[in-house]
């Protein structure tokens, strides 16, 4: 990754901060939408089912007033998110180095930015409505299913289901051993302002190591019976497990807990400019 950053032009770094910042806030403002309407959809305060899941959250901000301006903000500031995540990987801003341990942190800050880069494509093929709501999620399905009846896809698949499975797993990690708070304390902040940001940060990242770890399973499952995964599909799981309802509502309110911890992060990159 070294001879790839090698290749690559120069970034300021006010430019990489503008990025962070402005993708931190659209993946805030994701993941509160996602949290509420999960909340919404475990004590059923509304027909909000369909909405659950990353994708569905564009979908519900593409269908308020003045919806498409407000979608078209939201896929402007994914992109940045993924520019920011891309740029962790191939120019290394954050340090990591070439080391065994660098590479798969900068490996993970590419997958990050390629997902998110899905989402923004997404969310630009429901501004300018191309193929709507359907068309993207079809293709999605197709790719997947062709993946499914290549052995080699297959193989490609359950390894996907793993690494998101064990990415969960080292979400809940951070939030127990408190290793996510390292990067907090450094930055200098006034003490409350640092405890909001740890306790936040403690509820969402347990939340979503939570569902990444089914994400993880039901792709799993995916692979080895056909049935499809996805955090729509984790949200359903929860909600129909013992104590549902109580198991999802608790995982929602950890997930607006994640939305408060990027919003805060995005200030911080803000302040340290």
């Amino acid at each position: 990754m070294a001879d790839i950053a090698s290749y690559l032009p120069s970034v300021p770094g006010k430019w990489v901060k503008h990025f962070a910042q402005a993708g931190l806030t659209a993946k805030g403002i994701l993941y509160f939408l996602l949290g509420v309407l999960a909340f919404m959809a475990a004590f059923e305060l509304g027909s909000t089912t369909r909405h659950v899941g990353r994708k569905g959250v564009l979908s519900f901000i593409e269908q308020l007033v003045i919806g498409r301006v407000l979608l078209g903000l939201e896929a402007v500031g994914l992109v940045c998110y993924s520019i920011w995540k891309l740029l962790q990987a191939a120019k290394d801003t954050e340090g990591k180095g070439t080391s065994l341990k660098g590479i798969v942190y900068r490996l993970r800050y590419a997958a990050s930015g390629a997902s998110y880069g899905l989402l923004a494509l997404i969310a630009c093929e429901l501004v300018f409505d191309t193929d709507g709501e359907n068309g993207s999620g079809s293709l999605r399905r197709t790719i997947t299913a062709a993946m499914l009846q290549n052995p080699l896809g297959r193989w490609l698949v359950i390894a996907s289901a793993v690494v998101i499975a064990q990415g969960g797993v080292y979400y809940i990690y951070q939030a127990l051993t408190g290793r996510y708070q390292r990067k907090i304390k450094e930055a200098g902040l006034k003490h409350k302002a640092e405890r909001a940001m740890i306790k936040a940060g403690k509820a969402g990242y347990a939340a979503r190591g939570i569902v990444w770890i089914i994400v993880g399973y039901l792709l799993l499952r995916a692979a080895l019976d056909t049935r499809s995964g996805g955090t729509r599909n984790a949200f359903r799981f929860l909600e129909n497990s013992f104590y549902g309802s109580y198991l999802l509502g608790g995982v929602a309110l950890g997930l607006i807990c994640y939305s408060l911890f990027a919003f805060m992060e995005a200030r911080f990159q803000a302040s340290s400019r």
